[in-house]
């Protein structure tokens, strides 16, 4: 039976699996589909704003937590909260709140699964078809979105069964440098094209005349979203860290990636949508509607269009090894089951509860819950309700449960960072970061 615990091999190695779990569907697929319906330039400041000010002490926070106990989310907060069970709920809010995620994040990767597929074999852009039929065609054919869920849930399941030195750390060592050296390849076609100034003035030019208060609120889940911040996942990855990395390195570096990323999925994308005349508030169908259209009328766009479909793959896959390990953590670290077991049992169950968001664009069309199809409610419950609780209930606990000296010490331990940086992480997680969730939930509560 495998242990439960391993280790990162490296720092780089950390790095590039923690970029992994930020930078997936929330940089590449919500964000410009988000940015483009909250007021473009404008909304990407917003969000950039926020993951300074609040994303960054709150990964800071995931990462003090993990290295300091060694222990994955559920446990590490009884470990520093020995006289109540209370604090535990942190870390199995994340649980649910991953599962709830997976739940309509693996039916997005499906889709990915079936369009790489078909794109590599040369048949996405078809002159047959308008790629809004073919989108429907693969969300509206139950067996084919199906067939897509599963085979993204069986890639998670086989590399998270190798653990994280020969599964989560390898994959991300090989995936994230390709993702990259893609995305570059992508921006530049996107920026060459005839009009694309005019996307990348929609997207770097910041207009406050459409922001509202629902655009704040978006602008805040997604820097949780593209951190991958208030679940805990983070937690149980920075319990793999030696304790000589530096913790604001690590962090800087993270959220550094995670912002160039994003940027570099606006400059790929709305070039081309406004390039092409398309339309830019598409919503969730945005990249499988709208790219296979613009790049239809590109030299090499099928090529183009492959390249960009196995990118956006690569981080979808990335992202969900982060949430699927902070459930197989937590139960190994409870019953000691082998990994191996616990993965298949997680991505049975996974499936299963993915089905009725998979059959949102098909047999489950109809359903409504508050006003969203059964799909959209789940992203926004997540994004918009589970992650800012998340993110305020470990606000309090590093700020007021935990012991002080130890945040200190496991912030500055192996970095060269003062009692400066000390006072400033402080004062940003002690009162600007709940009062600005505080307000934003408020918000929610009046509005909705």
């Amino acid at each position: 039976m495998e242990k439960s615990k391993g280790q990162w091999s490296s720092k780089l190695g950390f790095v590039l699996a923690s970029a992994g779990a930020a930078i997936g569907l929330g940089a590449i697929w919500k964000m410009p589909y988000v940015a483009g319906q909250s007021g473009g330039g404008a909304f990407f400041l917003i969000f950039v704003l926020l993951t300074l000010i609040i994303g960054l002490p709150m990964l800071l926070s995931e990462y003090i937590i993990g290295r300091a106990t060694q222990k994955e989310a559920v446990t590490a907060y009884k470990v520093l909260a020995p006289n109540t069970k209370a604090w535990a709920w942190i870390g199995k809010l994340g649980i649910i709140g991953c599962f709830l995620l997976l739940s309509f994040y693996s039916v997005v990767g499906g889709w990915i699964f079936v369009y790489s597929g078909v794109s590599v074999a040369g048949n996405v852009i078809a002159p047959a078809m308008e790629p809004g039929a073919f989108f429907g065609q693969v969300t509206g054919t139950p067996w084919i979105a199906l067939l897509g869920l599963g085979l993204f849930t069986l890639a998670n399941v086989v590399i998270i069964a190798l653990g994280v030195q020969n599964g989560i750390e390898k994959a991300n060592k090989f995936m994230m440098p390709l993702l990259f050296i893609m995305f570059f390849i992508l921006v530049v076609r996107a920026v060459t094209l005839d009009g694309a100034m005019e996307g990348i003035k929609f997207f770097l030019y910041p207009d406050f005349s459409n922001i509202t208060g629902e655009s704040i609120l978006y602008a805040l889940g997604q820097s949780f979203f593209a951190l991958a911040v208030g679940f805990s996942c983070l937690v149980t990855y920075s319990s793999y860290l030696k304790k000589d990395v530096s913790l604001p390195n690590s962090a800087g570096s993270v959220v550094g990636l995670s912002i160039f990323v994003s940027l570099l999925a606006g400059l790929a994308i709305f070039p081309v949508v406004f390039a092409f005349d398309m339309e830019v508030a598409s919503g969730p169908p945005l990249l499988f509607m709208v790219l296979p259209a613009a790049f239809s009328q590109m030299p090499f766009g099928e090529l183009f269009l492959a390249l960009f479909l196995i990118l956006f793959l690569f981080a979808t896959l990335t992202s969900s090894f982060s949430m699927y390990e902070i459930i197989v953590a937590a139960i190994i670290e409870k019953w000691n089951i082998s990994r191996a077991k616990i993965t298949i049992i997680i991505g049975i169950l996974v499936f299963i509860a993915s089905i009725p968001s998979t059959l949102t664009y098909s047999s489950l069309g109809d359903v409504s819950i508050f006003g969203r199809n059964i799909f959209d409610f789940t992203d926004f419950l997540v994004s918009n309700i589970i992650l800012p609780i998340g993110n305020l209930l470990i606000a309090i606990f590093i700020m007021h449960i935990m012991d002080k000296n130890l945040v200190k010490s496991e912030l500055l331990q192996g970095s060269k960072m003062g009692e400066g940086f000390y006072r400033t992480y402080r004062f940003l997680m002690t009162f600007v970061v709940p009062t600005v969730i505080v307000v934003v939930l408020a918000y929610l509560v009046i509005q909705y």
